[in-house]
């Protein structure tokens, strides 16, 4: 915390509020992404698109199951199928 309060001696105060803000909203409230989201606010550069919703095209139809027993058979031949 006290790092983050200390960034306001290198930077605007706005510009630390601001990146606080987006870190809480981004759910990541940890001093190396305060610190990266208050760089790309000062470079310049345009913030992280929002989140894309899947259209309903997208979806799937079948949900995958897990087949574990799938991997006991594999095993029991004695084969490998991978390295």
């Amino acid at each position: 915390m006290v790092e983050i309060l200390a960034l306001v001696l290198q930077h605007d105060e706005q510009a630390v509020l601001c990146a606080v803000e987006l870190a809480l909203e981004a759910g990541v409230a940890t001093k190396t992404h305060v610190i990266n989201v208050l760089h790309r606010l000062t470079d310049g550069k345009a913030p992280p698109a929002s989140p894309i919703d899947a259209p309903q095209a997208l979806r799937l139809t079948r949900e995958p199951v897990a087949n574990v027993e799938r991997y006991d058979t594999l095993r029991d031949k004695g084969q490998r199928h991978a390295s």
